[in-house]
């Protein structure tokens, strides 16, 4: 049974949220404050964490930090009332797979859901492949990057991200193909997600002089190999 961590402090909502995925076959964990949640999901073992932002104690945006201390593989999904563009895009910023905004339909709550493990027990992951490109090394199903010896562990999406242009070295991807692929979405707010972590791998790879993420303005990225 898929283990998840609720944190949120609207009880009335939590208990809602959490009867509502039981009944779906999930096995949920749910704490009303911050520190709480950080004391539960270091103490187990939980394939995905959804987090209110403005929570008592420790809020969303600090205990997704600290959760991706401890684990930089485990989806992230925050639930809140902090619709601002801002918001959405510092939540996304942290290495959230989903932002869903207060209001919402315990339908698409669960599609959402659905779509995030989907993603991130897909079988490409049980594909012990390793892909060279320039100096660099990617260890998918581990998400392990190596650059010129230096090792960093990549959150999934970064890993999904990265293989996809990797896999087409010297080839455009184009931004709707990795959007549906690995959002499964296209819209404005995870456009811009998606070109936060176009600019967090550059930034990783950017000890490789031989390494190169293209912008195809309109159309797409582009991994060039020198």
């Amino acid at each position: 049974m898929t283990r998840i961590l609720l944190v949120e402090d609207d009880e009335s909502l939590g208990f809602l949220v959490q009867d509502s995925l039981e009944v779906n076959g999930y096995s949920i964990q749910l704490c009303t404050d911050g520190a709480a949640g950080l004391r539960t999901f270091k103490e187990g073992a939980f394939e995905l964490c959804i987090l209110d932002v403005m929570l008592p104690v420790l809020d969303g945006f600090f205990l997704a930090q600290e959760i991706r201390k401890a684990n930089a593989a485990v989806p992230i999904l925050f639930l809140s009332a902090k619709a601002r563009p801002e918001d959405r895009i510092r939540g996304l910023t942290l290495g959230a797979d989903d932002y869903v905004t207060k209001p919402f339909s315990i339908v698409e709550l669960n599609l959402r859901i659905k779509a995030i493990l989907k993603r991130s027990v897909s079988p490409a992951i049980a594909n012990s492949q390793k892909i060279n490109f320039g100096q660099s090394t990617l260890d998918y199903p581990n998400l392990l990057l190596t650059v010129k010896g230096n090792k960093l562990t990549l959150t999934q999406k970064e890993a999904d991200v990265l293989r996809m242009l990797s896999l087409s070295q010297n080839n455009i991807v184009k931004r709707d193909t990795i959007l549906k692929t690995i959002w499964e979405d296209n819209g404005y707010f995870v456009a811009r997600s998606m070109d936060v972590f176009i600019s967090r791998l550059r930034k990783y790879l950017k000890s490789d002089d031989t390494l190169q993420i293209v912008n195809i303005h309109g159309v797409g990225y582009k991994l060039e190999v020198h």
